[in-house]
């Protein structure tokens, strides 16, 4: 797919959203974008192969991710200062959004590489539009904390009036939902899973409604949790 003439700025990082599940996702320009570049930074370098075997992009590709950022940003930034273009892609959607992208732009940022970021699918956004809570006003959370600092967030949340959207593994779902209901009070909620996939599944409720559901529920995948914020009217439990 390499296209002839691709006329990309020399020494710039490409932050590439890549679909978040259904390849049909991919935009018109990442591809042209990952099909110009000279090298593919990317959080899995199997995952994205069957990316760009399906566009038949053949641009190689370089491993960059939680586990090797400290040691490939030096690397990557002196490549870039000597004009090479090089794409960053995660596992799906946008980089930066909780993977270690944002590590190498702040990097970039820090030694003058310029950086054009090329738009696309990213999940949090689906679900929060996918849940019918408020949009108009919402704060991404990401993922709670494990165990350090879990119960100090959560507790910072309660009284937010926005929108709450959260990432959760299939492992911790329960517990974070038992969590935020005590915590919260039993609120509307929305759990999504695996969205644009084939087992792409909405649920909408309250939060314990939403456990209660869980046993019902094949727990693998991906999940995006959406609570409402807290109104004139919620009390904590």
């Amino acid at each position: 797919m390499k296209e002839a003439g691709g006329n990309l700025p020399e020494g710039t990082l490409f932050v590439v959203s890549t679909p978040i599940g259904n390849l049909q996702d991919m935009t018109l320009r990442a591809a042209d974008v990952l099909s110009n570049v000279d090298l593919i930074a990317a959080e899995d370098t199997r995952h994205t192969r069957v990316l760009l075997q399906h566009y038949d992009i053949r641009t190689p590709m370089t491993s960059y991710h939680d586990f090797n950022k400290a040691k490939k940003i030096p690397i990557l930034i002196e490549k870039l200062k000597g004009g090479t273009k090089i794409a960053v892609v995660s596992d799906a959607g946008t980089p930066g959004i909780s993977d270690p992208a944002y590590k190498l732009i702040e990097a970039c940022v820090e030694n003058n590489v310029p950086i054009e970021v090329i738009p696309g699918a990213t999940a949090f956004v689906s679900a929060l539009i996918l849940s019918s809570l408020p949009t108009d006003r919402f704060a991404f959370e990401g993922f709670l904390p494990r165990k350090k600092g879990r119960r100090k967030r959560i507790e910072a949340l309660k009284d937010d009036p926005r929108t709450l959207i959260f990432y959760e593994s299939p492992y911790r779902l329960a517990k974070t939902i038992e969590d935020l209901a005590h915590a919260f009070g039993n609120r509307r909620a929305a759990l999504i899973k695996e969205i644009t996939k084939k087992f792409q599944e909405v649920n909408r409720g309250t939060l314990l409604e939403l456990k209660s559901r869980l046993t019902e529920m094949v727990i693998k995948g991906e999940f995006v949790l959406v609570v409402e914020g807290k109104g004139k009217d919620w009390k904590s439990e």
